[in-house]
């Protein structure tokens, strides 16, 4: 398991009744994870007074309730470098994927260490956090995603970690359509991020289905990669996707083309209280081994 075991603005304290309890800088919130099937071994005073819990509805969705006033949206750090907008949105999320650090922190070697200038395309790139890693770290970057909301929160999270002047575009647009452009204006990237949905309907009711478009969909992608390649990274949050499943892919795709070198397993932060990982996802990265 890859471990986001870097931070120290964010932590899970303790997990259990299909909920973790959270640390956001000073900040505690409880919310419900679909991987937590183990019971609570007590509801200490801190999980009662977490500062916001988000309660699951049975006819679906859900809703905060706060034991104290919380300003609207609030700033972490990871590292020195990168700084992100946090606020609690009706959906029970953030704004952030904390486990994703261990692939900021990736990212950015591997763009420090090429010795030459990389383009970065950011596909699905919700609120910016592999955009931001891939700026500090000197890349130009395309971030592409269909909501306006998600886009500005991402432009937002440049400004707080002081890269408004970096090479950073924003497009907000629906993604698929964004790379059938590219291919026919010959644009070329170094390196490509994505973090595809497991469902989704396009502007005009075009449905996605990751189990049958992610294939083809990341042949597609491989078209617009330069002759001379840094990385492919993927991420999944979808139920029941085998890290295996990633790898074959890259291998099929990429790797047919370019060789270089295929990783892939689940993602996952450390549970303080515990001594214990909470796994919160799965990568595949292929490398192009410089």
């Amino acid at each position: 398991m890859y471990i986001a075991d870097k931070w120290t603005d964010y932590e899970v304290i303790d997990t259990g009744g299909g909920e973790k309890l959270e640390r956001w800088g000073d900040i505690i919130l409880r919310r419900p994870d679909p991987q937590i099937i183990w019971p609570l071994q007590e509801e200490t005073k801190r999980w009662r007074e977490a500062d916001g819990h988000y309660f699951r509805s049975s006819s679906g969705g859900g809703h905060w309730t706060f034991s104290k006033t919380l300003p609207e949206r609030w700033t972490i750090s990871y590292g020195n470098e990168l700084r992100f907008q946090i606020k609690p949105t009706n959906f029970k999320h953030t704004g952030l994927f904390p486990e994703q650090g261990v692939n900021w922190s990736w990212m950015m070697n591997a763009i420090r260490s090429a010795g030459r200038p990389i383009r970065v395309l950011n596909l699905f790139a919700y609120t910016g956090g592999a955009t931001v890693a891939a700026a500090a770290a000197g890349a130009e970057v395309c971030h592409v995603d269909a909501a306006k909301g998600m886009i500005q929160w991402a432009k937002e999270n440049i400004q707080l970690s002081g890269l408004e002047q970096k090479p950073v575009r924003f497009i907000t647009d629906d993604v698929f359509k964004f790379v059938q452009r590219e291919q026919r204006r010959g644009k070329q990237y170094d390196a490509i991020i994505m973090d595809p949905p497991s469902y989704g309907r396009g502007p005009n009711g075009e449905t996605w289905k990751l189990e049958h478009n992610l294939y083809p969909f990341l042949e597609s992608c491989v078209s617009l990669l330069s002759p001379n390649p840094l990385f492919v990274l993927i991420n999944s949050y979808t139920t029941g996707l085998s890290p295996t499943v990633l790898s074959h892919l890259l291998h099929r795709t990429v790797g047919r083309t370019y060789g270089g070198k295929i990783t892939s397993g689940e993602i996952g932060l450390p549970i303080t209280d515990a001594n214990l990982h909470l796994p919160c996802g799965i990568l595949g990265r292929w490398e192009s081994g410089e």
